[in-house]
Order: structure tokens, then C-alpha cells, then sequence
């Protein structure tokens, strides 16, 4: 990717609404741009970053079993009212009328659809047991959406849920689901802890918390429910089981803000210069910064076979050919968490050597040119 070519606009202030690091520095590396409170677009560099914890997530998903689907955000109060939750779920639940007078909320959670499309879908025991998950968005209406995408009001969320005969059979699921929330946080690099928790208004009858661990006090990655039959008895969400009897299924549910991990990641990884992502996060695999490109024939010359051989060898390369001072160019690479940077610059070429730095790193480090893919 040439960075002349991508739409990447870096801020050098912090902006005033912007209270935590991870906040001021999405905003400040063009991850995210407010719309408004607790609302906001995610611009092409934050979506490289959401991609991949999305990629990680569907992967441990499908590993566990788990199929993904798609549910509507525009749900039908009916079924709210069905589970009993309507009046219950409070303010954060977004209600409107359509133009012909019927009642409709956005969803902040899907278990009332979720057990509507079960009772629907699912008739025998012989189909159990049985996950399904979605990434999708969410809205709930925060009393005071802050911390940016740390506590949104529309976000985006991984949310499963599975049915089971028995509640042994949950409890097994349960544990799975659990162990792959695990890998998804290790694999993010992420220091977290497990901790008991009040099920809420999602209901059930035992759910635990993933927290990163961080000084801004705000929680929570993931959620998980053993839902018991909290809302198969209320919706009449049934299943034949081995006597031909009918009887309602137990449920599990668990959930993980996408979005929010992208923010907790930050609010770990970062130090006075900008993001420094972990290996499994970093937008872009290596930047090449070429000094004086205009103006020198070779350093272009050497930038671009460089930049299009790491590229056949698999990574995926900034090319950073825009005309600006070299130290703009390295703030930004710093800013934006670009793990491995190349300098090409005369200096170093008379050497037939190029600059090597890591952004966990202050250690600066000369390589001959053609050791360094080796190198990486």
C-alpha cells in the first residue's frame, strides 16, 4: 500500500473530549472520527485492525463449533414482550413505531430473536446441541456514552447462544465457549482476568466477566450466561427429546464487544509516541520510509524493489512515499503502531545497508539490504 494513495489523516493534538489513551489516540491516528456522542465512524486504517480481531474471533468461533448467522439490528416488540423483558430492560432499550402504528426497538441483545428463530428451526433432540453467533451491531441507548468506543452507544458485538436437552449439556458448552473466549484474549495479546458476575438484565442463572485489566476502570470484553430456561419457558421455545416428549430447551449466551476490544488493546499497548500494537493486531506488517525519495533516483530505486519483495514474501507493506519531512513520517509510523520500520536513505545505501527499528523498541539497527527478509 502506498501511503500517498491511502486516505490516512493523523492528528497531532489530543482532542479535548478524548479522556483515556485509547480514545485520544484512535482519534488521533484516524482509526475513528465522532458523528456524535457515543457514535462513530470507523475510517479505513480502524477497519484494518477491526478486520483482524473479527478474523481472530470467527476463527475460534468456528473452531468451538459455533455457525455464524445474521440477525436484524430492527427487532419487533412483540417478542420483547413475549420474554417479559419489554418493560423491564429500561431506558437503554431503543423503542420506535414504524409508519403503521407497530412498536419496534434496535437491538441492544438478541436472545428474544435468537429463541425465536430456535423454536423455529430447531424440533428434535437429535439437532442439539446446537451454537450460533453473529458480529453484529448493537445500540443502547447510554445514559452517558464516554471513553469513545470504550462505552458507545452503537457498537459492534459478537454474541452466541446455544441449545442444549439438558443442563449438563450446556455446562459442557458453557466451558467451551469459555476456553474459547481464552484463546481470542491470548491470542489478542491481552491481560485479563475472569471474574463473577451479576447476570442483569440478560437474565440466567450463573455468568461470568472478562476484564482487561486496566487503570480506566472500564470493563469488560466479554460476557458469558448460562441462561438456563429462562427464555425457552417464556417463548415456548420446545424440542422432542429420546421419549418423544416435549420439553424446552436450556440456552447459553456469550458475548464479546468487538469494537471495545480494539479500544482495550490501545489502552494497553501504547507509550508516549502512539499505539504499539501486538504482532496480531499491527495495521501494517512493515513501513518503508524512503528519505529524500523525490530526490534521490537510488533510494527510490532500492524503496520500491524492497517494498515489492516483502510484498511477494507475504507481508503487508506501507510504502510511505508521501513528500513531507522525514521526522512527520516517523511520528506517524510511531502513531499508527506500524510493528517493523525500514529506512532507505543515502547514507545508509552507501553502505549498501538499510535502517531497521521495531516500535516495541528503541534500538535502531543497520542490516545489509539483501538480509532483510531474513531479518524479519
Amino acid at each position: 500500500m502506498r501511503l500517498s494513495k491511502f486516505p490516512l489523516h493523523t492528528l497531532k493534538e489530543v482532542p479535548k473530549d478524548a479522556e483515556i489513551a485509547s480514545h485520544q489516540l484512535m482519534l488521533r491516528s484516524g482509526l475513528i472520527r465522532r458523528l456524535a456522542s457515543g457514535l462513530y465512524t470507523w475510517l479505513p486504517l480502524g477497519m484494518r485492525i477491526l478486520g483482524k480481531v473479527q478474523s481472530i474471533i470467527r476463527e475460534e468461533m468456528n473452531n468451538s463449533g459455533a455457525y455464524e448467522i445474521l440477525m436484524p439490528l430492527v427487532q419487533p416488540a412483540e417478542l420483547w414482550h413475549e420474554s417479559g423483558r419489554w418493560g423491564d430492560y429500561g431506558a437503554e432499550l431503543a423503542r420506535f413505531e414504524d409508519r403503521h402504528g407497530r412498536e419496534f426497538c434496535l437491538g441492544p441483545t438478541h436472545e428474544e430473536i435468537i429463541t425465536d428463530l430456535a423454536r423455529n428451526e430447531i424440533n428434535s433432540y437429535k439437532q442439539l446441541p446446537l451454537i450460533y453467533y453473529q458480529i453484529q451491531t448493537k445500540f443502547r441507548d447510554e445514559i452517558r456514552p464516554r471513553f469513545g468506543v470504550m462505552r458507545a452507544r452503537e457498537f459492534l458485538m459478537k454474541d452466541a447462544y446455544s441449545f442444549h436437552l439438558n443442563e449438563d449439556s450446556l455446562l459442557e458448552t458453557y466451558e467451551i465457549m469459555k476456553n474459547a473466549y481464552i484463546r481470542i484474549l491470548e491470542r489478542l495479546d491481552l491481560r485479563f482476568s475472569i471474574e463473577g458476575a451479576d447476570p442483569g438484565a440478560i437474565g440466567g442463572n450463573l455468568s461470568e466477566e472478562f476484564h482487561v485489566i486496566d487503570d480506566s476502570g472500564e470493563i469488560e470484553v466479554g460476557h458469558i450466561f448460562q441462561l438456563g430456561q429462562k427464555y425457552s419457558k417464556a417463548m415456548k421455545a420446545l424440542v422432542l427429546n429420546e421419549s418423544g416428549e416435549q420439553c424446552e430447551m436450556f440456552m447459553g449466551c456469550y458475548g464479546m464487544g468487538v469494537t471495545r476490544l480494539v479500544a482495550a488493546s490501545i489502552q494497553q499497548n501504547n507509550d508516549n509516541r502512539g499505539i504499539v500494537w501486538p504482532e496480531a493486531l499491527t495495521p501494517f506488517d512493515v513501513v518503508i520510509i524512503p528519505i529524500n525519495l523525490r530526490k534521490s533516483y537510488r533510494v527510490k530505486e532500492v524503496a520500491m524493489r524492497l517494498y515489492e519483495t516483502l510484498k511477494q514474501s507475504g507481508y503487508d507493506v506501507l510504502l510511505d512515499d508521501r513528500d513531507i519531512r522525514p521526522g512527520a513520517q516517523f511520528a506517524d509510523a510511531d502513531l499508527i503502531g506500524v510493528m517493523h520500520r525500514v529506512v532507505v536513505s543515502d547514507k545508509e545505501l552507501d553502505q549498501d545497508m538499510i535502517e531497521y527499528k521495531n516500535r516495541s523498541s528503541d534500538k535502531v539497527r543497520m542490516i545489509k539490504i539483501d538480509k532483510v527478509v531474513d531479518y524479519l
